[in-house]
């Protein structure tokens, strides 16, 4: 954990009328404790991360610099300063600090709408701890709701949207400038609605093994380890246990819907009888 003094987070009056971008650069500034004097800090991409990273610019001569997730990242990185180092020179990191476009109440997550979600797995993988920020209009009960991003080989895009029309969830290629867009990696990606993600270790290691996915956008062996939530009240701190399946701080328990059941064993191949 970091040395730097702890940045208080009091309630304010004001703080209800917050916008979502006031509630990102809170929880961006609150991130700085959790990064290590003299170390490098693993960095995610999105807008929230655009706020820690303007922030991380201030105490860059406190660290030797950071391993980023994206394109983008590392060029704003790099524009403040900010030494960049290949994931592949860092054997290991003491944290991450990424975003999310859900987070549930175990610390799973659904990530990738900025598209890079397969080096922010590769990433948190190497990262001894990670930290979410978000606001707290993320934290979700199951995950679901936000459009499910897998990043995949473009040739088998069309068999792994049908799979997934087969459990009846809806797979669309995400476009941009109304042509494929294309991933840092040079594949594509598609967005999947319908699903409710009742098992997020079960429906990621199923997913993960379909022919042609390079990453599923589920973050469940890569689940956050620390969520700081911007909420109207200031910055929530939310600490999650290691084990798969139990919080070390639980708002309230996570309820598995009947159609993340379903979803999840036509995933794994079992026939649904229901009717």
């Amino acid at each position: 954990m970091a040395h730097f003094p702890q940045m208080a987070h009091p309630p304010h009056p004001s703080q209800a009328a917050l916008s979502q971008d006031a509630l990102k650069t809170l929880v961006g500034q609150a991130a700085l404790h959790y990064v290590v004097p003299g170390d490098i800090v693993g960095v995610g991409t999105g807008s929230t991360v655009n706020q820690f990273i303007d922030a991380l610019a201030g105490i860059k001569d406190q660290i030797k610099g950071a391993v980023s997730s994206s394109v983008a990242s590392t060029e704003r990185l790099q524009a403040l300063g900010i030494a960049v180092f290949d994931c592949a020179q860092v054997p290991e990191l003491s944290v991450y600090i990424d975003g999310a476009d859900e987070i549930d109440h175990q610390g799973y997550m659904i990530k990738g709408g900025g598209a890079a979600l397969t080096r922010e797995k590769i990433v948190a993988a190497q990262s001894r701890r990670f930290v979410c920020i978000a606001d707290e209009s993320k934290l979700v009960q199951t995950l679901g709701k936000f459009p499910l991003p897998l990043e995949v080989i473009p040739m088998a895009a069309p068999r792994i949207i049908g799979q997934f029309a087969a459990i009846g969830a809806q797979a669309v290629v995400r476009l941009k400038n109304g042509t494929p867009l294309v991933t840092d990696n040079g594949q594509h990606i598609l967005d999947v609605t319908g699903l409710q993600i009742a098992d997020p270790l079960a429906f990621e290691t199923r997913v993960s093994q379909w022919p042609g996915v390079v990453t599923v956008g589920v973050f469940a062996y890569q689940k956050a380890q620390v969520c700081l939530l911007g909420t109207a009240q200031g910055v929530k701190t939310i600490h999650f246990s290691n084990c798969s399946d139990l919080l070390a701080v639980r708002a309230e328990p996570v309820e598995a819907l009947p159609m993340g059941h379903q979803a999840l064993r036509q995933a794994q191949g079992e026939r649904d009888t229901t009717v």
